[in-house]
Formats: C-alpha cells, sequence, structure tokens
C-alpha cells in the first residue's frame, strides 16, 4: 500500500498577506508589517517554531483581505529577527524555506491560521533540464548587462547553483516584473517549467531593454555635438519618434504662412517675414536661433498693417462728446471739431501733432481719451516720464537677447488699428545718458514729412505712422528740446478760474465721487457756497486734482454717518460745518498786507503748478555798498536784482538820494519760502520798486501786484504766463496788478470774471510803476530831485484796463 505524502506534511501555521512582492523559497527579506492582524500573526509565530506562510493578495489596495482575496500558493518561511518600531509598525527579517498550499482557514479572528501542505517539487527529465538550465543562465548575464539595477557579482552567485529549482527562484526573485508573472512562477512546482517560463520572460524584457539602450545611444551621440538642454530635448524627439507621435512645430509655421496670406504688409516686410519664415523650417526647433525668428515673425503678423478704424465725421457728435466729458479747454475742442470738417472734405489727411501744455491737474490726460472717443478710434497711452533710453522708442536690434521692438511699435499692437489717438505723456519729463537721446528719437516719430516710413531696429522695415494721432502733453515747455517743440501744435491750457472750478465740481466731480462712494444727492447735498470754501480754503491749485481729492474725503466721512444713522438719513454740508468734514483749513483767501509797508512788494510768479505770489522784500543796514541776495535764487534772478539795483542808482539825483548812498549801506534782497528754487526775469521791476521804496522810506500799496522784467534803462518788458498770474491774484484777492505794455494783447485771453474784479495797468517804464506802487499823491513826491519819464510824455498816466475793454471769451 502507498503512503499519502501530502497528508503526513500538513502544518497549521499563521499566515501573513504581502502586497506587491513575492517571496520565493531560499530568499532572505526584510519586511515592514503594519496591519494588526499581520503583527498578532508575527507574534503567534514567535509563540511557536517561528514558522509562518507568506502569501500575496491578489490586489494590493485592499487594506483588510478575506481569503478569496488571497493566491492559494505561498512560500512557507522562518523568521530570523523581529524589531518593534516606535510607530507601532514591526520590521521582520524572514527567509523562505519551501513552497505550500493553503488547504483551509482555519481561524480568521485575531489573525489568519491556516492549514497548508508543503508543495513536492517534481523531478522532470535531466537533459532537458540541463539545457534549459544553461539557457536560463546565459539569458541573465544578458539580462544582467542590460539592467544596471542588478549588480554584476549576482552572475557568479547564480552559476555556482547546482539545483535547478533554486536557480529559477533565485532568478526570479530579482527580476523586475510583474506581480501576477512571479505568482505564475511560485505556482510552478516543476523546475523544467520554471526555467521554461523564466527563459521566456527574460527574453521579452532583454527585447525591451535593447529597444531603450538603442533609444539612449541615438541620443547619446546627438548630445556630442550639443549641451545638456539639447540631449534632453533630442530623447523627447526620439521617444516621440518611436511613439509616431505628430510634430506641432509644422502646424506653428503653417499657421504663420496663413497669417502672412491675409495680412496686408508692405512689399519690404512681406520679404523678411517670408526669408525669416524659409530659415525657421530649416532649423532645429529647440534652438535658440528659432526662438528668435518665431518671435520676430510672430511680430510682424500681430502688428496692424494698413488695418484703420473709420472716423466718426458727425462734428456736432463729437462736440457734445467734448462737451460730456470735459468744461471749458475751448481751444483743444475747436482744434478737433477743426480737423473732423477737413477730415469730411478730404479722403487721405495726415494725422495732427498737438502738444498740451498745462499745469497738473488741469485734464490734459483725460482730454486725450475724450478725444479718441469723440473720433471713434481706439486710444492708448504711453507714459514718457523718466525714460532715458533711445531704444524705448526706437527698440532694439535683434541681435540683443530678450530684444523687443520700441514703445510705438508695441502700443500699435495694444491698440489693434494703425490710425489710434497715441497719447504721448509728460514729453517734456524725458531724460538722456550714454544709452542715446530719446527726444532725438521722437523727432522722426512727431514729423509729418518722415512718419510715414518710421523704421524700428527691431523691425528692420519701415512702418507707416502719418494716421496716429500723436497728442503730447507737458507741464512746461522748458524741458522740451526746440526741434521736438517745433514739429508740435502747441495749444496751452491755463488754470481754471473759481467759476470754472464750481462748473466743474458740479457737473463732473461730485456725480462722480457720488456713484464712487456709493451715495445718491438726496443722501448728501453741497451748496455752491459750501464749494466755493473748498476750492478757496483747501485748496491752492490751477488744476482740479487735489479739489477731487477734497470732495472724495469728503464723502467718505458722509458714507460712515449715513452707515451708522441709516441709510434714509441725510448729510447736507454748509460752510459753516465744512470744518468737521475736512478739518482746519490750510490756505486763506483773500488776504492781503493788513497795512502798506516799507521795502515789502507783492510780485507774481509762473510755476508748472500755476501762478504764485511772491513776495520780495528788502532791508538796509550800515555797510560799505554790498548787494546780499537771498531765497535760492536762479542766475537770471540774481541778475534782474542787479540790473534793478543799477536802475535805482542811475536814477539817484531824480529821486532826491545822495550820489554815493550806496556806498555808505548794505542792501539786502530776500525772497521767502527760501526752500523753494526760484529764476526768472519777470520779479525784476517787483524788486527795483521794493529798493525804491526801501530807501525813499515810502510804503507799498497793499493791494498792488506787479509783474514785469526791467532793463538798465528803466524799460518794462513783457513776460509769459499772463493768465496765470491774473488767476493768482484774483485768488489772493489783489485789486491791481501793473503788468508790461507789450503784454497788454494777452488780456483778450483773460476770462471777464478776472477782468471784473482784478484791474491790469499796462506799464512801459519803470517811473510809472513806482508812482502806481509807491504810497504817494504824485509823482513829485517821489521824483524829488529832477523830472520823471512822465513828465516828459505827452500821454496821461496809464489807466486801469477794464473788462469792457478786453476782448473775452
Amino acid at each position: 500500500m502507498k503512503t499519502d505524502n501530502k497528508t503526513e506534511s500538513k502544518l497549521t501555521v499563521p499566515l501573513i498577506p504581502l502586497r506587491d512582492i513575492i517571496i520565493f523559497p531560499y530568499m532572505v527579506v526584510p519586511l515592514f508589517v503594519g496591519r494588526e492582524k499581520s503583527i498578532k500573526a508575527l507574534e503567534q509565530a514567535m509563540n511557536t517554531d517561528k514558522s509562518v506562510l507568506l502569501a500575496a493578495q491578489k490586489k494590493a489596495k485592499t487594506e483588510e483581505p478575506l481569503p478569496a482575496d488571497i493566491y492559494e500558493i505561498g512560500t512557507l518561511g522562518t523568521i530570523l529577527q523581529l524589531l518593534r518600531l516606535p510607530d507601532g509598525t514591526v520590521k521582520v527579517l524572514v527567509e523562505g524555506k519551501k513552497r505550500a498550499r493553503i488547504t483551509e482557514f482555519v481561524s480568521e479572528d485575531a489573525c489568519f491560521m491556516v492549514a497548508v501542505e508543503e508543495v513536492e517539487e517534481k523531478l522532470d527529465e535531466a537533459v532537458e533540464t540541463e539545457a534549459l538550465v544553461r539557457s536560463v543562465v546565459k539569458s541573465f548575464e544578458i539580462y544582467v548587462k542590460y539592467n544596471k539595477r542588478i549588480p554584476p557579482e549576482m552572475i557568479v552567485s547564480v552559476t555556482s547553483i547546482e539545483d535547478p529549482g533554486r536557480l529559477a527562484d533565485t532568478i526570479a526573485s530579482h527580476l523586475t516584473v510583474k506581480i501576477d508573472d512571479k505568482q505564475a512562477l511560485l505556482g510552478m512546482s516543476s523546475p523544467t517549467k520554471r526555467l521554461e517560463r523564466l527563459y521566456s520572460i527574460m527574453e521579452s524584457e532583454i527585447e525591451i531593454l535593447e529597444v531603450e539602450q538603442k533609444i539612449r545611444q541615438r541620443v547619446k551621440k546627438q548630445m556630442e555635438k550639443t549641451q545638456k538642454e539639447y540631449y534632453l530635448s533630442e530623447q523627447m524627439k526620439a521617444i516621440q519618434k518611436e511613439l509616431g507621435e505628430k510634430d506641432e512645430f509644422k502646424s506653428e509655421v503653417q499657421e504663420f504662412e496663413e497669417k502672412l496670406k491675409t495680412k496686408k504688409m508692405s512689399k519690404e516686410a512681406t520679404k523678411k517675414a517670408r526669408q525669416e519664415l524659409k530659415k525657421l523650417k530649416l532649423m532645429s526647433p529647440m534652438s535658440a536661433e528659432a526662438t528668435v525668428s518665431r518671435n520676430y515673425i510672430d511680430w510682424l503678423v500681430s502688428l496692424p498693417w494698413g488695418f484703420t478704424t473709420e472716423d466718426k465725421k458727425d462734428i456736432s457728435e463729437a462736440e457734445r462728446v467734448l462737451e460730456e466729458d470735459h468744461y471749458g479747454l475751448k481751444n483743444v475742442k475747436e482744434r478737433i471739431v477743426e480737423y473732423l470738417a477737413v477730415r469730411s472734405l478730404v479722403e487721405e489727411m495726415k494725422g495732427p501733432i498737438l502738444c498740451l501744455v498745462g499745469p497738473p491737474g488741469v485734464g490734459k490726460t483725460s482730454l486725450a481719451k475724450s478725444i479718441a472717443r469723440a473720433m471713434g478710434r481706439n486710444f492708448v497711452r504711453l507714459s514718457l516720464g523718466g525714460v532715458k533710453d533711445e531704444a524705448e522708442i526706437r527698440g532694439h536690434r535683434r541681435t540683443y537677447i530678450g530684444s523687443m521692438p520700441g514703445k510705438i511699435i508695441q502700443s500699435l499692437k495694444k491698440a489693434g488699428s494703425s490710425n489710434p489717438v497715441l497719447l504721448l505723456d509728460e514729453v517734456d519729463k524725458m531724460s538722456h545718458d550714454f544709452r542715446g537721446d530719446p527726444a532725438s528719437a521722437l523727432l522722426e516719430v512727431l514729423d509729418p514729412e518722415q512718419n510715414h516710413t518710421f523704421s524700428d531696429h527691431y523691425l528692420d522695415s519701415d512702418y507707416d505712422l502719418s494716421k496716429i494721432m500723436f497728442i503730447t502733453t507737458a507741464n512746461s515747455v522748458q524741458g522740451i528740446p526746440y526741434p521736438l517743440l517745433d514739429r508740435m501744435e502747441l495749444i496751452r491750457i491755463p488754470g481754471y478760474t473759481e467759476l470754472e472750478k464750481l462748473h466743474i465740481v458740479e457737473k463732473f466731480l461730485f456725480l462722480k465721487q457720488l456713484k464712487l462712494h456709493g451715495l445718491t444727492d438726496e443722501n448728501l447735498r453741497l451748496s455752491k457756497g459750501t464749494i466755493l470754501t473748498v476750492i478757496r480754503r483747501y485748496t491752492k491749485e490751477a488744476g482740479v486734482r487735489s479739489l477731487e481729492r477734497q470732495i472724495a474725503a469728503i464723502c467718505r466721512k458722509a458714507a460712515k454717518e449715513i452707515i451708522e444713522k441709516g441709510k434714509d438719513h441725510e448729510v447736507n454740508i454748509t460752510a459753516r460745518v465744512l470744518a468737521r468734514f475736512l478739518g482746519v483749513p490750510p490756505y486763506s483767501y483773500g488776504v492781503i498786507e493788513k497795512s502798506d509797508e516799507v521795502g515789502v512788494v507783492t510780485g507774481l510768479a509762473w510755476t508748472e503748478a500755476g501762478g504764485e505770489l511772491l513776495n520780495i522784500e528788502v532791508a538796509l543796514v550800515p555797510g560799505k555798498g554790498k548787494l546780499i541776495i537771498t531765497g535760492k535764487l536762479g542766475d537770471v534772478m540774481q541778475e534782474s536784482a542787479q540790473a534793478a539795483m543799477t536802475y535805482i542808482r542811475s536814477r539817484a539825483t531824480e529821486l532826491g538820494l545822495e550820489k554815493d548812498f550806496y556806498q555808505k549801506l548794505d542792501i539786502h534782497i530776500h525772497v521767502p519760502e527760501g526752500a523753494i528754487p526760484k529764476d526768472g526775469p519777470s520779479a525784476g521791476i517787483t524788486m527795483a520798486t521794493a529798493i525804491a521804496s526801501a530807501l525813499l522810506r515810502i510804503p507799498v500799496r497793499k493791494d498792488v501786484a506787479m509783474t514785469g522784467e526791467i532793463t538798465l534803462r528803466g524799460k518794462v518788458l513783457p513776460i509769459g504766463g499772463l493768465k496765470e498770474k491774473l488767476l493768482a491774484a484774483h485768488r489772493a484777492g489783489i485789486l491791481t496788478v501793473l503788468i508790461p505794455k507789450e503784454n497788454e494783447k494777452d488780456l483778450k485771453e483773460i476770462p471777464t470774471l478776472i477782468l471784473n474784479k482784478v484791474k491790469p495797468i499796462p506799464v512801459d517804464h519803470m517811473d510809472a510803476v513806482l508812482t502806481r506802487a509807491l504810497s504817494v499823491k504824485g509823482p513829485e513826491e517821489i521824483f524829488k530831485g529832477g523830472k520823471s519819464t512822465l513828465d516828459e510824455k505827452t500821454a496821461p498816466m496809464p489807466e486801469a484796463v477794464s473788462a469792457g475793454e478786453a476782448v473775452r471769451h
């Protein structure tokens, strides 16, 4: 009778389900065990003979496997070492002994306890097995050659194994193949079949590794010619070639070709684009040269070659839009309407080049936007403040890394048309250094005879700028080079009068701030008196920028009060309660000197922010004839002081002074606010009057201000900025202003409201200035030692110019 070996070899041992690993006999493997059942199985094994069954799960993601989730064939192993880690897991070192089959799950409570039977190996024909052993060892040697993860010393270990079954298990444990393939090898009891299956798997893996090596070798050869980045890109290219993916570079080139067909580019630009595109096709897509060519073609096809928007030729509609956005500014509005009228008669016309000059806050920048809206053109703004590099205008040549077109071409791309309204803001704030002069580069841009062939360094082909309407803004013409100024049509925008500011607040600023702060005219009310108080006592400017900030501050305070007291609450702000909203008034209005003073004269000055009062003081001290000038005055103003002193000395006899009076006195001329630089010739008659007042001990009338340049013979020469100076006198409550006779023609531009309050008196000689400014009854009180020039004239003393005599707005 035959004995059953399987029945005799049955054992009951703990089971540890494995994830993503197959343990073969003769393998020594460290495992990290974290599941509770598996830890209990280890504890159970340690309490007996340290035997444990190591079987793999069918799905690695299963956290709590059932008997059906575990492979039937596993490896019976022995625990060599066990270590408990601080995080609760267990590190265990196990050694596989024999194959075993699960016959029954005895217990599943604390841990899996299974009844197993050892799987005996079936010996096959020795010759076939020997042939397979040689083939498998040879294939393994080739596999190790391609797979760098397996150390070469492993070949020596494998060749020393004589047992076919152990050889198969040892090699199988080192292969990087799927878990299912390894489990199939574990389930084969016949060493011959295992070796045959193992040989098949290795041959398949070797074939894949050979393809990978071919790709690496191909890329390596190309890498020798270029740098590491090129190697990486070519490796991607080689992989794409193996996979047969489509090259996107061709589609990009086709897109450029289609755009070139539709764009109405110049012949020169089209030729350059086609030449560059032809070169691009021959380049490697990942090369630096290809990127430069691609960017160049992209810029060419992105520009609005020949595309223009249609102008609105309805003059009445344009006037309505301009009036809707801005109050006053008559000269600019007339110029725009004239241009539209001519455009209605002439199809092809070069765009005008306007330069709006005025103090800050008078609406130069916002006016340009309104002009674009009135004409139906696109608007783009380019700030030139602080620009000091010529390349900002003309662009960089393509030889430089990161080169781009200039700001003009970039603005055209942004506008999307060839005839936008292009605002060149702060054209007087440009500077220059070793990189070039941007003002000189603008000469071509703003010249109607040249800008139809404007050449940008980057594009390297002509672009027509003649259809663009250029508008430049500046606070002062002093910062603009004369050749550039000569190319522009100058339109001065003076400061606003009180009445104009009142209209602007009522019609524009107040409604704008109400909307921005979520208020309505029912929540917040401002009377005209309140607005005038804000204008007079909380702002001191030619424009309305600070005024708008004060209105915004009132709206914020009112919004807070409305939220606290309810949305139906009404805030009515009068001049009496204004201080509660805006604080103590920083400026006084209509405050002039309380009394006539000796040696103190009120002059008028022009600044970029508008007109200002300029008080000049003169003091006499014993000395040796020094002329002391203080107040941070420029060279021109100091020379004016010397000219004024020379005039007084030349008239010493007529004024009743000793001929050598200046040798016994030091005369100190001071202009207050010494930290602020001052310059210009227009304070000449003011300083001469102050010196004469101090020497003659005759007070100067407190309600008189003056402006004018003086000559050595006492003549009064014309000055600039008359309107701004008269506005400053009006704000300060000055009643009379002495102006040069030659500036009488400029009174046509002064509003009637100002002429009704301030009386300008034209004078042509210093004698007339002294007679009007000093507090005397007649010239004889001043010119005690002789005749004045007034006595030599047949004409009477100049009278004040009335409002009715001036041509008004």
